[in-house]
């Protein structure tokens, strides 16, 4: 499949008629283009025409970028450079929008597109309404050969190219072995979940090649086709380390099976109601966009109620059939993101009393969940995404409880497992114990993700706070020499230093934000209140412009709120609740005016786990502010922080001057 709508040198191009150009790029458009689309075409070729006269290379129209769903207007090869050209027809100014989006492209393709790694990229913004525009020419201070964003007239764009071909050397590019180079992206979990609704498939939008996604999601839609052929019952663990990719499997079984008629629906459950609302939004606000810019009228609403039947909330799943306890589910596949967070039953039952009146029900949320679905007559199909050591917050079962409850009631259904569910981080590594007399049981090593996605600088992040958290700090060491270099993790003992250096690192419309743990209680002096509420869409959604939004890091996010999510770069700012030690970790929670120990192994458990989840958010870097304390307040004492400081530099961190 080409991934452009026109391509050719540079003399052709010159040489061809604008009609005959025209008619190759509407030809190559699987929408029916736009009128106001063609007179965008239109002006960019004459524009080109006019301003590529003296140049040698090949040029592109339409060039894709599936991580995103867009396409790049125009990308030049000329010599030793990639111009990325993206044109605003009629606009007199260049807005910030407009300026993140040409760099977005340009980072794309420096990133995730294999012959765009070593090149010089220049990217540049042309609107075609401003007059006698050329903005300086620099590099962005990454070392990657990525020069700003530039912004020009359409006059001055011989000028511009000449003066980058001038500003940087380099081997000249072969335009044909560029454009065929592999494209190995890897999409943050919000991009998958749009891209895929928009029927592209896990192929085409992820870096499948140090982790097969694409095997291990086809292997569960055998499952799905083989329980749907013999009439059988089947439960799936998929394991996997954080940012694994977990959850974009998932979504991609989810999205292969919307339609009714082949009576195989399916619907992406999740008790993470942050990620819900987050992925609804998201989903619902690219759709209508996307419509918009085909001509077509939708209403918001109307898109909404259809992204709700598709990612739906576990809790809500569950009370709407608490209401008939024998009508079976519209679905007869159901995907449970992070079904180690599932309730145990003392805390189900204590809510069913609390909220929904009903004293006589004695069911843990799995075995809940499992007896709806198993309330079909012919088949069924339970996909459980599972995180290991991602237990953080009180009554979350783990995955124990999901397959106690298949042995206490539901002894027909068969399991499918990886040998990684038999680990200590899942069911305190007694998960072949609970299977050892149950039948059906079948093992794939290929439903173990066993490589952080989340993180295309550092593979092996997860790998590092693990260690980090398990206090083996030699083999943290190694580990961290391993990735300093692509992953800068940097510490200090101020936020405001911390805030400088996200926005220095971040680019285009890189997203980068504070979190905490939510037991961070004595930051308030640092002006963080974790107890003030954060709107998890605006926060993750929104833009550079909105106060509500990460980017102005003043509100912060928990691990309640981040958890399957991430940042580009994020701001770990490490609190007293967690404490380094000469004998361990102290975990402790703050009580009216006063730190006290966490005693019970849940609580201790909970807390370490938090940490693991802010420490793996983010995709480029991190840095973490472990502050100084104040020797006037006893609640943030500097001995509550130093041991910590000390020990995370130890690792070999980069402290901030």
């Amino acid at each position: 499949m080409k991934r452009y709508y026109y391509a050719n040198s540079i003399r052709n191009f010159l040489s061809d008629s604008s009609e005959e150009i025209l008619g190759q790029i509407t030809g190559s458009d699987l929408f029916d283009t736009m009128q106001t689309q063609k007179r965008a075409w239109q002006a960019e070729i004459s524009i080109l025409k006019q301003c590529l006269v003296e140049f040698e290379g090949d040029i592109f129209f339409e060039f894709s970028i599936p991580r995103m769903g867009r396409r790049i207007d125009v990308v030049l090869v000329v010599q030793h450079v990639i111009f990325v050209v993206e044109f605003k027809v009629e606009e007199k100014v260049f807005s910030n929008h407009a300026i993140d989006q040409v760099f977005d492209y340009a980072l794309d393709l420096k990133n995730f597109h294999e012959t765009s790694h070593d090149k010089v990229i220049a990217p540049i913004l042309i609107a075609t309404g401003a007059k006698d525009t050329f903005t300086k020419i620099e590099m962005t201070g990454h070392f990657d050969n990525l020069i700003g964003p530039i912004n020009a007239s359409p006059a001055l764009l011989p000028k511009v190219i000449k003066s980058v071909l001038e500003f940087v050397d380099g081997d000249r590019i072969d335009p044909s072995y560029w454009a065929n180079g592999r494209y190995v992206p890897t999409p943050t979990i919000i991009e998958a979940a749009m891209a895929l609704y928009n029927s592209h498939t896990v192929k085409n939008i992820a870096n499948i090649e140090k982790e097969n996604l694409s095997l291990t999601t086809g292997i569960i839609a055998d499952v799905i086709h083989n329980a749907k052929i013999k009439n059988e019952k089947v439960i799936c663990f998929v394991t996997g380390v954080p940012g694994a990719g977990k959850t974009l499997v998932g979504l991609d079984i989810a999205t292969k099976h919307l339609d009714k008629d082949t009576l195989e629906t399916s619907v992406f459950l999740s008790g993470n109601g942050p990620l819900v609302a987050i992925l609804r939004a998201a989903l619902t606000n690219d759709k209508w966009q996307r419509d918009k810019e085909q001509g077509k009228k939708t209403k918001k609403g109307d898109i909404s109620n259809e992204v709700k039947t598709f990612i739906q909330n576990v809790h809500h799943y569950r009370d709407e059939y608490l209401k008939d306890t024998q009508r079976p589910p519209v679905d007869h596949v159901a995907i449970f993101d992070e079904a180690q967070r599932a309730w145990n039953k003392e805390q189900t039952v204590n809510f069913m009393v609390r909220k929904k009146n009903q004293p006589n029900f004695s069911k843990s949320e799995p075995e809940f969940l499992i007896s709806c679905l198993d309330r079909h007559n012919d088949w069924a199909v339970i996909v459980c995404l599972v995180g290991g050591g991602q237990e953080i917050n009180t009554g979350e079962a783990g995955i124990g409880e999901w397959i106690e409850s298949l042995n206490r009631s539901f002894p027909s259904w068969h399991i499918y497992i990886s040998p990684e569910l038999k680990e200590s981080e899942y069911a305190t590594g007694n998960v072949a114990g609970l299977l050892q007399e149950r039948r059906n049981v079948f093992t794939n090593e290929h439903l173990h993700l066993s490589v952080s996605m989340r993180s295309f600088r550092a593979e092996h992040l997860s790998s590092l706070v693990k260690e980090i958290l398990d206090l083996e700090i030699l083999t943290a060491q190694k580990s961290f020499l391993k990735i300093k270099e692509k992953y800068p993790i940097v510490l200090t003992r101020h936020v405001d230093k911390a805030k400088a250096w996200l926005k220095k690192q971040a680019r285009g419309s890189e997203r980068y934000g504070i979190v905490v743990s939510s037991q961070a209680q004595r930051l308030k002096s640092l002006a963080i209140n974790v107890k003030s509420p954060v709107d998890p869409v605006h926060w993750f959604l929104n833009g550079k412009d909105d106060v509500r939004s990460s980017f102005f890091l003043e509100d912060v996010a928990t691990e309640f709120q981040v958890q399957g999510l991430e940042l580009d770069w994020a701001c770990v700012t490490w609190d007293a609740d967690f404490r380094y030690s000469s004998k361990g970790w102290e975990t402790y929670s703050f009580q009216g005016n006063k730190w006290q120990n966490i005693r019970k192994d849940e609580g201790k458990k909970y807390l370490k786990n938090a940490y693991r989840v802010l420490l793996t958010r983010a995709r480029q870097g991190v840095v973490i502010v472990v502050p100084e304390g104040d020797f006037e307040d006893i609640t943030r004492k500097n001995e509550f922080y130093d041991c910590t400081f000390n020990y995370l530099k130890q690792i070999g961190f980069e402290v901030l001057g």
